[in-house]
């Protein structure tokens, strides 16, 4: 190989032999033991950066100890903060996965932080632009990234797992940077990064709305896609991971030499202390190395042909790949969209994957993770397998079956639909939820069934296997797709911005603007609107499951109309703080019903909805009601044009026992919904179910809170609002 930049160390720091675990770089302050995985190379050589009058030396030491496929060596003197990366040499075959170049340095998989990102452009390719068939002769360095050797020691001052049960969970899921970057009450030095984050401005508000864990897009280092790079923009939600263990570098407002990691861990504890759980959306379905033609970054340097899925081939057809003989692997298999599969059978990635997962929950100190893209790690082959090695591995291993596992159950493949399907531990994001709400409340429902069916925790999906309606993770909005305030304002979205003609996004969305396309100046049509969105997040919070709100939909938040701001790092998807256009009526309602949804243990429970007394000569546990007073009968459900209905929900006593196995009693609650475009007079049940109660919360105007109300009673609701009703003492 070519040497480059060399600077020797001399006789005063020799490399020892070291040992073969733990993989990756392992700091003490005698030496710092290196480990990295390449079962097919021929040499590794491990690259140690520092900088001497403002150049940047590179320093290569060969690992001669090698074992089980694992090279390793340990070297004196390196001290945390020192950059490093690896050269591996080998078969270049890339038709057969072997795609080693020594002049490309590589990350090391198990790196604990990350310094620098990669560059657009030719240098970080294994082959050659111009010859495929042939290995790349530029040296990669000046052009990409460096793993840091990282001190772990911190003082995490008694933290602890908070645990909080998933009934009692509300989930917030946000960004980083985009949550603080226009902050005006966090310190400017800070806006946008893990410091930020944590700065009590923001664990304030997060308790006064009243979430219980926050759900943070990627913060797993990431690299942008060299085409977003030559449009001028940037991977801004982070789905494109490159370093498993590392906290994304340019979160960190104290520097990306290993300060990031430090950053993060005091952020974890200050939620902590406010009583937020943090839940890390994880994205180990692909890297950010792409397809066949994408860079050599980490993984694809050291084990090509093992780390990547591939479609399988018939008996005799191996090394027949359809690009054999042009220098591309084309057997790669993408369920992903994005380039590559994670070959989660394979026992090194699989390690790789359950490594980085317990080494954020016992180092980091996180109490969860929203996978995504679940679907593409639970092949066996090619079909999807619910006894597949990962699934069945963490459901045995004693650290991660204990924290929250959400699963995002689909991938872009076929037969990658698994909603309903999860084991447990796992709960899932549930699309349907999000699908049949929004159809509510634009007026397209056929029928009061589904409605009824996703209010009570959607036991169609999960009550038939013994799970719970926790295992409902239910949502209006996520990141993908359009805010609660665009879903009322645009029937169509508006993507230009990114660059690809407006061609990428959903068509899906089912939104409405109410009769004007966008922003307006129209009082009644931007009232009709905030009364929608709270309407849709009351919705949210007072349904049975798991609630996850998306940050700033309780403000208002837009992002003029686009719903695919993936690549939009600026002011379309940061949330805006000035109060003069927030929808502060509707973070009102927002934290009203989250009140109501915390109090009240009738309102989150755990045990399914039978249809009858939990007790003798008592209510039914639940009831529903058509606006006339009567419960619904089968052509109700059936009544395509009914656009209201009633949900009584009973805390005379709960079906679920006390800790002790106490009876335990609450408030009852009759929550009304009404979708429609015109007044409706709906009647409180002329029985002993609810004698006397109260108004608890409102998007009706003319219904306020405090309203007072008894059974029998006829009760005028606004067009589309949600009214709730909480008996009250006689």
């Amino acid at each position: 190989m070519t040497p480059g930049l060399w600077r020797s160390l001399g006789d005063s720091a020799p490399m020892w032999p070291g040992r073969n675990w733990p993989l990756g770089a392992t700091w003490t302050p005698e030496a710092t033991n290196f480990a990295v995985y390449a079962p097919d190379a021929n040499e590794v050589w491990l690259c140690v950066f520092d900088e001497v009058e403002g150049t940047e030396g590179e320093r290569r030491f060969p690992l001669t100890e090698h074992s089980l496929g694992i090279w390793h060596g340990e070297l004196p003197g390196i001290a945390p903060g020192t950059r490093y990366g690896y050269r591996v040499d080998g078969k270049w075959d890339p038709a057969n996965g072997m795609r080693f170049n020594p002049q490309k340095l590589l990350l090391d998989p198990y790196g604990l932080a990350v310094s620098g990102t990669a560059a657009a452009g030719p240098d970080t390719l294994a082959y050659d632009v111009a010859d495929p068939a042939q290995p790349s002769a530029l040296d990669s360095a000046p052009a990409t990234a460096r793993s840091v050797v990282v001190d772990p020691a911190f003082d995490w001052e008694g933290d602890e797992p908070i645990q909080r049960r998933w009934r009692d969970t509300v989930i917030y899921e946000l960004h980083v940077k985009g949550f603080t970057q226009l902050h005006d009450r966090i310190p400017e030095d800070v806006r946008g990064t893990y410091a930020g984050l944590g700065h009590p401005v923001v664990t304030d508000y997060l308790q006064d709305l009243g979430v219980t864990a926050v759900e943070l897009l990627p913060v797993q280092q990431f690299f942008s896609e060299p085409a977003l790079l030559e449009r001028d923009l940037t991977n801004y939600w982070g789905y494109n991971t490159i370093g498993f263990f590392a906290p994304h570098g340019a979160y960190s407002a104290s520097g990306d030499r290993g300060e990031q990691v430090r950053e993060f861990k005091q952020m974890v504890r200050s939620l902590h202390r406010a009583g937020i759980e943090v839940i890390l959306d994880v994205v180990y379905n692909h890297t950010a190395e792409a397809g066949p033609g994408g860079a050599s970054l980490s993984f694809r340097g050291f084990d090509d042909r093992g780390f990547y899925r591939r479609v399988p081939v018939a008996d005799g057809d191996e090394g027949e790949g359809d690009g054999a003989g042009d220098g591309f692997d084309d057997t790669y298999w993408d369920v992903t969209g994005c380039g590559n599969t994670v070959n989660s059978e394979d026992p090194l990635a699989l390690r790789l994957i359950l490594d980085s997962l317990r080494y954020w929950v016992t180092e980091m100190h996180v109490d969860g993770f929203r996978f995504d893209l679940m679907s593409a790690l639970t092949r066996t082959g090619t079909e999807v397998d619910m006894s597949c090695k990962l699934l069945i591995a963490m459901g045995q291993d004693p650290v991660l079956r204990h924290v929250k596992l959400i699963a995002e159950p689909w991938d872009v493949s076929m037969g990658g639909y698994l909603v309903g399907r999860m084991p447990p531990p796992w709960v899932e994001w549930n699309d349907q939820y999000r699908d049949t709400v929004r159809d509510f409340w634009r007026g397209h429902t056929e029928g009061m069934h589904g409605v009824a069916t996703r209010l009570a925790g959607s036991s169609d999906l999960y009550a038939d296997d013994g799970r719970s309606a926790y295992n409902s993770v239910n949502f209006v909005t996520a990141h993908d797709g359009f805010t609660v305030r665009d879903l009322v304002s645009y029937d169509h979205k508006h993507n230009e911005a990114n660059g690809e003609d407006n061609r990428d996004g959903t068509d899906n969305n089912r939104s409405w603007n109410h009769g004007v396309e966008g922003e307006t100046d129209d009082a009644e049509i931007v009232a009709q609107r905030r009364r929608q969105a709270a309407n849709l997040m009351a919705t949210l919070c007072l349904s049975n499951g798991v609630p996850m709100l998306t940050a700033g939909d309780e403000r208002g938040r837009t992002q003029g109309g686009n719903n695919n701001a993936y690549c939009q790092d600026n002011e379309v998807s940061w949330v805006d703080w000035r109060p003069d256009d927030a929808w502060l009526d509707v973070y009102e309602t927002t934290k009203a019903a989250l009140r109501l949804r915390r109090d009240h243990q009738t309102l989150r429970q755990r045990h399914w909805f039978e249809g009858r007394p939990t007790i003798v000569g008592g209510p039914k546990d639940v009831a529903w009601l058509h606006p006339t007073g009567r419960e619904m009968t089968e052509a109700d459900w059936h009544d395509t044009g009914l656009r209201t209905i009633g949900m009584f929900v009973s805390g005379k006593p709960l079906r679920e026992p006390g800790p002790h196995g106490e009876q335990l009693i609450d408030a009852s609650f009759l929550m009304w919904l009404h979708a429609g475009a015109e007044p409706c007079a709906v009647h409180l049940p002329d029985n002993d179910w609810v004698r006397r109660g109260k108004v608890v919360l409102s998007t009706d105007p003319e219904q306020p809170i405090g309203t007072p109300v008894e059974s029998g009673a006829e009760m005028l609701v606004g067009p589309r609002c949600v009214v709730v009703l909480q008996e009250t003492e006689d």
